[in-house]
């Protein structure tokens, strides 16, 4: 009986202390939330885990000027894993294969390799499986899952061990764009690609990189004065857009044209090589500056600019071979857009500037008349040069007009001595040679440094460069000037961009025509577009008027010569219509990989030609001209129509009828005109130069040897000219 009474005492003691300790535990517990709850709670909340997740900005897309989409960011998505809770979660592990196996077959990814990295990291919160995935992809993805577990579900209703499920917490999926160009190689050049990190590399992508870019976004988690956990999401803000002034279908035929047409002289001449080092055309709007379309070739594929496959094993040699056997750099070759940041002598081209700032400064009228007879010396003894014509007969007794048409490089040379250095580099730098357009595209060479200025030109030099040699240029630069020559003698800056768009579709920025200056009066204007109608008329440009068009233009040839051999660039520039010129189209091929490169202008012209037959109509300019039975037929190949303009026939007849008239004016001018005697070998009964006696094709007055070179001593051999190259030089310009 006392040992019960003991061991209740005992009970009552040990229950009256435990009561205590918990009265004194509840009573600290209430002190410490009064005095430091505040503190104790940032405290807990601060080390708990808050994720912020970036929200990627669109990069705006680039359309042309008709809407077509050129480049758009499409949203995709990377498939991240979180080891940690596929790992950690209710089914002590269990739901890892099944896991393993969704992303297996609707994702494409290896079982293997994603069991063995969860073994390695099963901690791991954030492990990129797959990128750029696409909305498809993801959906497929989500609805298996949504369906499996669904399954499962039902399935364990009547099990009573129980099947486990899909992690769908482990497989997430994180939004990304991936940059995207529709029409793969169109425009390439134009347009520029982006990095991997979202950056433009040439073109549009690289100059107009910050207006397309936008700003990330953020989704965070943060605490309140108030002591709450608060999420908050800063939307992100999307790029600009850009509205170029490209054609989407004047680019397309641009770059099917150059693309036949080097394909179809590949390996031609020299063996492994395409049919041309490099070939460019631009089309631009003469009266704005607007380019319409600009096409390189070789090119590349946007969307995949390191791919090479689209040419031959052995073109692939030769451009690893031309990089000095780096195959990076070789692919980086053909990002560069050969019409703006590549640069070459102009040739005959220029003939057309020379005579407008003779006409412009009236030391020679229209009308005004030269003799060739083929040559024209500078110098005395062992520094004599000699320029010969590509006609080594001589042109004879030739007016302005008649100059321009025939290319006369000799009459050139008398003009240019009358303009004089000082004004020949005035007007120059008027026409903007040597100084950059500032076109809206990465990547303009500068090229004050390949052009004559007061220190380095000397005679020699201004009577080549009457006739665009000795002084590089680029295309960019020699179609704006040259656009000027027809438009009125209005210089515009060209440009690519018309429009600035925000996300939602609103007008941010308008792109007007920037006019910079008058080079030339528009009388003189006029007079440009008459001759150069008379080149394609009846001179050296008849091959490039397109069936059923009156244009003008001019062609250009121009020699270079290096280690031994000698290679030409040649070219045609041209606008249309005739009577109301609305565009500019420049064709140039870099060495064309044919057998005579020296007439290779003709390709220039059936370019021109072929590219005007196409996008003429296209551009609701009507036909002028009566179509020749071997022009009907060539319309009905292409399967186009004849549409003439309602006065064409009336003024076909009167352009017949002047054209029977000047016909006659010309017969009986060409009576007065000395005739050049012309050297017969007797022995071989071929013509003969009359100066170093080398065989001559009797009907064209052409040397018949490809190596002969306009530039010759006084024996008649072959030198170098010099070339303008100054490292030093630098411009204050305002205008580069």
């Amino acid at each position: 009986m006392q040992l019960q009474q003991n061991i209740m005492k005992k009970a009552v003691l040990v229950s009256a202390g435990v009561l205590l300790l918990f009265v004194f535990l509840v009573w600290r517990v209430i002190t410490i939330m009064r005095d430091n709850g505040e503190q104790y709670k940032k405290q807990v909340l601060s080390q708990q885990q808050y994720d912020s997740v970036i929200i990627p900005y669109q990069r705006g897309a680039i359309l042309d000027r008709n809407g077509t989409m050129l480049a758009y960011s499409e949203r995709v998505y990377n498939v991240i894993l979180d080891c940690h809770v596929l790992t950690n979660d209710n089914s002590d592990g269990k739901s890892t294969e099944p896991t393993i196996n969704a992303v297996a077959k609707c994702l494409g990814c290896n079982a293997t390799d994603l069991r063995l990295y969860i073994q390695d990291n099963p901690e791991a919160r954030y492990h990129i499986l797959l990128k750029n995935v696409s909305y498809e992809s993801m959906e497929n993805f989500q609805n298996y899952v949504a369906e499996y577990n669904a399954d499962i579900a039902e399935q364990n209703k009547t099990l009573e061990e129980k099947l486990p499920k899909i992690n769908d917490k482990a497989i997430w999926f994180e939004d990304q764009f991936r940059r995207t160009y529709p029409g793969g190689t169109l425009a390439c050049h134009m347009i520029g690609f982006t990095t991997k990190d979202g950056q433009g590399q040439y073109g549009l992508e690289e100059y107009y990189n910050d207006e397309l870019s936008g700003r990330n976004g953020r989704e965070y988690g943060y605490l309140t004065a108030e002591n709450a956990l608060e999420r908050t999401v800063i939307p992100a803000e999307n790029g600009h857009t850009l509205v170029t002034s490209i054609d989407s279908y004047i680019q397309r035929v641009c770059e099917e044209k150059i693309r036949n047409y080097n394909l179809e002289h590949a390996g031609e001449w020299r063996e492994n090589e395409m049919g041309s080092d490099n070939t460019g055309v631009i089309v631009m709007d003469i009266h704005s500056g607007e380019i319409l379309a600009m096409a390189s070739y070789p090119y590349f594929d946007l969307n995949d600019p390191w791919d090479m496959s689209m040419y031959s094993e052995g073109e692939v040699a030769r451009m690893i071979e031309r990089a000095d056997g780096d195959a990076e750099k070789a692919s980086q070759g053909l990002w560069k857009n050969f019409c703006i940041s590549e640069s070459y002598e102009p040739g005959s081209v220029c003939k057309t500037f020379t005579v407008a700032m003779a006409l412009d400064m009236g030391v020679i009228h229209d009308g005004d008349r030269f003799s060739c007879h083929g040559y024209l010396k500078f110098g005395e003894g062992e520094h004599t040069t000699t320029i010969r014509c590509h006609q080594r007969y001589g042109d004879g007794d030739i007016d302005v007009k008649t100059a321009v048409e025939k290319s006369c490089n000799v009459a050139l040379m008398l003009i240019g001595q009358k303009v004089g250095k000082e004004n020949f580099l005035k007007y120059q730098k008027n026409f903007n040679f040597g100084l950059r357009t500032n076109v809206d595209l990465a990547g303009e060479m500068r090229t004050a440094s390949l052009v004559f200025n007061e220190r380095t030109m000397g005679v020699t030099e201004l009577m080549t460069s009457t006739f665009g040699q000795g002084f590089n240029v680029t295309m960019i630069q020699t179609i704006a000037a040259y656009s000027s020559l027809v438009n009125g003698g209005y210089y515009y800056q060209p440009h690519v961009v018309k429009q600035i768009l925000d996300d939602n579709g609103a007008v941010v920025e308008n792109i007007e025509p920037k006019m910079l200056r008058q080079v030339v009066s528009e009388h003189v204007s006029d007079l440009m577009i008459d001759y150069c109608i008379g080149v394609v008329d009846e001179g050296t440009g008849t091959r490039a008027r397109p069936a059923g068009y009156r244009i003008g233009g001019k062609t250009g040839t121009a020699e270079r010569s290096g280690q031994g051999k000698r290679d030409y660039t040649v070219s045609f520039m041209g606008f249309a219509p005739a009577d109301d010129p609305q565009i500019a189209i420049y064709v140039v091929i870099d060495r064309p990989n044919v057998s005579s490169q020296e007439h290779g202008t003709r390709y220039a012209c059936l370019l021109c030609r072929d590219i005007l037959t196409e996008v003429l109509p296209y551009m609701h300019i009507f036909m002028t001209e009566p179509l020749s039975p071997a022009e009907e037929k060539e319309l009905e190949e292409r399967g186009q129509q004849s549409t003439l303009s309602e006065n064409s026939a009336s003024e076909n007849s009167a352009s017949e009828n002047s054209a029977s008239e000047n016909s006659a004016s010309e017969n009986e001018a060409e009576e007065e005109i000395p005739v050049v005697e012309i050297q017969i070998d007797p022995s071989s009964g071929m013509a003969l130069d009359p100066i170093n006696h080398e065989p001559l094709d009797p009907e064209t007055g052409v040397p018949l040897d490809e190596e002969s070179s306009i530039f010759q001593d006084e024996n008649g051999n072959a030198i170098d000219i010099p070339q303008a190259y100054d490292p030093g030089a630098e411009t204050d310009d305002p205008r580069e």
